[in-house]
């Protein structure tokens, strides 16, 4: 393996988490929506990687194939006086836990910081590598 594929499975590997950390920010910001006149509510979503093959069979990267609703039903809350409450007085929020996101969050982020730090210690051995021919 080059030490150029390093860049590449690093950096794919840097934008999923990106885009990971993204539907993260989604998610929290509407963790306590609830239901419009439609009956719809926000739904949580998550992302689904899947390898990615660089031409080299020995190089493999990361790469978001889609990004999924969950179908989980959203919690329900008795207050009857809140203007979107149901006939039986029910609001529905979203089925977002802001636990969950925030774990998931961590992950990603420490996902992301890891992978820049491979790619940081790469650009200093090929830089130690650059001055050893001088």
């Amino acid at each position: 393996m080059s030490m150029f594929q390093i860049f590449n499975i690093s950096g794919s590997a840097v934008s999923a988490q990106s885009q990971r950390l993204n539907v993260v920010a989604s998610n929290l910001a509407n963790v306590d929506t609830v239901a419009g006149p439609d009956g719809s509510v926000y739904k949580a979503r998550q992302v689904v990687f899947q390898t990615h093959l660089f031409g080299d069979p020995q190089s493999a990267g990361v790469k978001v194939t889609n990004v999924v609703e969950d179908q989980t039903p959203g919690r329900k809350v008795h207050d009857p006086a809140h203007p979107q409450a149901d006939a039986q007085g029910y609001v529905t929020y979203a089925n977002v836990s802001s636990i969950e996101e925030m774990v998931n969050m961590i992950s990603a982020s420490r996902s992301y910081q890891n992978n820049v730090e491979v790619m940081n210690t790469a650009k200093a051995l090929l830089q130690k590598t650059l001055q050893l021919g001088q």
